[in-house]
């Protein structure tokens, strides 16, 4: 057996979302852990044909065909990568693999698959429980550990804990998209993520509604993929602005600008937003969900998920009180200091040299 760990790559050729910007910090960290303190193994990245080219100093990277979506993982990096261990960040992997390492980021299909369209959540339930049976399955947090081993039948500590990082979104930020979304004068929230119903947008926007119109705004900046998630039940309002994806350094202009970041989830494994903003010195409002609580610990201001007069309490507090807001950021940039991408980095790392 080779000594080799396969990185599975796929998902650089998806939009950078949560588990595609976990995905593209941990190898680039993998490769930063590698220059420090070497490896028993050899590290290579396996992408799909048209991928573009990683900058990585020590792994090295190899684009194989043909196909692409699950079946390149399925066929192609299976093939490519059967001779040594995987490491798979994105919730996928070849089922007939079995010296592989499988991020799944939460159990949100088999808690709430009426979030998902029925083919997307088939798919992805049917490949989880697959997986679980012959992959060393890893996850983001103890929420996600508990509720994976409840799916799937096994211990939490079966388990690797390979948490996210908020140390990503440290550079300046561009201020220039505050003005050209027309947001110089007015106090405005930041959302972020895709627009999908589990993100609870519209909760945000009946807040809106009880605070007047044209008072605040809130720009919820994602996508919306209806054919995997459908539609986001969102209500219709003038306050809302939906500038689509935006780049890393407008993300953090307008972070940095914002009132607050509000985390409105009605369910996550996780949740990086939070970090990011407390990267930023952005105060959070988010919801009271485990996962989040666990993340956020007393950095945070919470709301029912459901609640849209409790959030529209915090809004207002988050307009008026500078105080309060300016100790909200305080707490958060004292929390983020917890969360750094060397550690899911190096617990994956040694789950998979264990492999080899």
């Amino acid at each position: 057996m080779s000594r080799t760990v396969f990185i599975n790559g796929r998902f650089y050729q998806q939009p950078t979302s949560g588990q595609q910007r976990y995905g593209r910090e941990v190898v680039r960290q993998i490769d930063a852990e590698l220059a420090q303190r070497g490896s028993p193994a050899r590290w290579i990245l396996l992408t799909p044909p048209g991928t573009e080219q990683v900058a990585l100093q020590h792994i090295e990277q190899r684009s194989v065909g043909p196909l692409s979506g699950h079946a390149w993982d399925q066929v192609t990096f299976y093939r490519h990568a059967r001779g040594g261990s995987a490491l798979n960040l994105n919730g996928s992997g070849p089922v007939l693999h079995r010296r592989q390492v499988v991020v799944i980021h939460d159990a949100a299909v088999y808690r709430h698959p009426e979030h998902f369209s029925r083919a997307y959540g088939l798919a992805h339930r049917t490949l989880g429980r697959l997986l679980a049976r012959s992959a060393r399955i890893a996850t983001v947090s103890r929420f996600s550990q508990r509720e994976l081993a409840k799916v799937f039948g096994v211990s939490p500590d079966a388990m690797v804990l390979a948490p996210n990082g908020g140390d990503h979104l440290t550079a300046e930020g561009d201020p220039s998209i505050v003005a050209s979304l027309g947001l110089s004068d007015t106090p405005y929230f930041l959302i972020l993520g895709n627009l999908t119903r589990n993100k609870n947008v519209a909760v945000a926007v009946r807040a809106l509604g009880l605070l007047g119109e044209g008072r605040v705004k809130v720009v919820a900046v994602g996508s919306l993929n209806a054919a995997l998630f459908g539609d986001a039940g969102l209500p219709v309002s003038r306050d809302l602005l939906m500038p689509g994806r935006l780049s890393d350094l407008e993300v953090v202009g307008l972070m940095q600008q914002a009132r607050a970041l509000v985390f409105p989830s009605i369910y996550e494994g996780f949740g990086i937003p939070p970090l990011e903003a407390m990267t930023n010195a952005c105060p959070v409002l988010a919801s009271s969900i485990p996962a989040v609580e666990e993340v956020c610990g007393d950095a945070a201001a919470y709301f029912d998920p459901h609640d849209e007069a409790g959030l529209a309490r915090l809004m207002i507090q988050a307009v008026e009180d500078t105080p309060w807001r300016d100790r909200m950021a305080m707490a958060g940039s004292k929390r983020v200091t917890h969360f750094r991408w060397a550690v899911p980095a190096r617990a994956l790392m040694d789950a998979c040299e264990a492999l080899c």
